[in-house]
């Protein structure tokens, strides 16, 4: 089941007796298994007909028989299994029977970031159940996400605006979601929010500095970038998470000098890389910086410096290192 007929059947109120939420997106995972259990369950009385365990401290014998355990004052009783993915080989022995006979008036909910689905309790689920998986969006889905949320708001977000919103904050769903609530109430009765909106909102955050470092590095601006630099690992910015603004930044560098290659007229470039027009400007002018050849130097390096710091090494030293050497490609 995908996760938009997920969705659709919950909101009609079609729910399965057997559930399995799972993905590396913990977010729409999480989202997910409140949006299920809104619906499952009464609020008034959930002290009565929801049972909450985790999957690496629980015993098959507990969850077995709570999901046996008739509702009181509801139709439905909805047992939740946090870190599903975790069951020990004796729980999942003993929930397979139940997996073969559930109890109707029971909604089994596996929440999990991974499975094994050759074990076989992951098999039968599947056979039996309602298995959803939350895949973390492709950079290239970020865009669309953002307008679905702002939809769900009640509000219309310019194409442009999207992508800007996505660019500046990143992957992580849950910051762009509370940065797409922000908007919603800065935009106060305006239905349509623009990229002004988006710039007044974000701009008072630490993501803006990241990517004023990528624009230098794409610019190979050395001194301001070495000057960024030491300003977002002194306000404290995570190492891994610049390196990851610094990779999607160079992967779109690297997309449009490809194109430029292959002689694409500038009208088309675009289109031909899913790139808003809003940024592809910029992108072109810096992409000019480089050949193909000296990208993947960069990327080279910037697989060296992502080990390096998983091992432990000096992230300012390293940092610096690999500035300058991608400001002189």
């Amino acid at each position: 089941m995908k996760p938009e007929e997920f969705n659709r059947a919950v909101e009609k109120g079609e729910l399965a007796p057997l559930y399995l939420l799972y993905g590396d997106e913990p977010y729409l995972v999480e989202r997910g298994v409140k949006k299920l259990l809104d619906r499952a369950v009464d609020p008034g009385f959930r002290d009565f007909n929801l049972n909450v365990f985790y999957g690496n401290e629980c015993k098959g014998e507990e969850v077995f028989g709570a999901a046996q355990t008739l509702p009181m004052f509801a139709e439905r009783r909805v047992v939740l299994v946090k870190k599903g993915g975790e069951l020990s080989a004796g729980a999942m022995e003993i929930l397979l029977s139940y997996l073969q006979d559930p109890s109707p008036s029971t909604c089994l909910v596996l929440q999990a970031e991974k499975i094994d689905g050759r074990k076989k309790f992951f098999a039968e689920f599947k056979k039996r159940g309602e298995l959803v998986e939350f895949k973390r969006p492709y950079e290239n889905q970020l865009g669309p996400y953002v307008r679905d949320e702002v939809r769900a708001a009640g509000k219309k977000i310019d194409a442009a605006a999207a992508e800007l919103l996505a660019y500046l904050v990143g992957s992580n769903l849950q910051e762009l979601v509370s940065q797409i609530e922000k908007l919603c109430i800065y935009c106060g009765k305006k239905e349509v929010i623009g990229v002004a909106e988006v710039k007044a909102i974000v701009s008072d955050t630490k993501v803006e500095n990241v990517f004023e470092f990528t624009d230098a590095l794409g610019a190979k601006d050395l001194a301001k970038a070495l000057r960024m630099l030491t300003a977002l690992l002194q306000d404290g910015e995570a190492p891994l998470r610049v390196l990851g603004a610094v990779a999607r930044h160079y992967r779109q560098l690297w997309q449009v000098r490809e194109l430029l290659d292959r002689k694409i007229p500038s009208g088309d470039l675009a289109k031909a890389s899913g790139i808003n027009p809003y940024f592809l400007k910029k992108l072109t002018d810096q992409a000019r910086n480089y050949k193909v050849g000296e990208l993947k130097l960069v990327f080279e390096r910037m697989l060296e410096l992502d080990l390096a710091f998983k091992s432990g090494g000096r992230a300012d030293a390293l940092f610096e290192r690999f500035v300058m050497e991608a400001c002189k490609s």
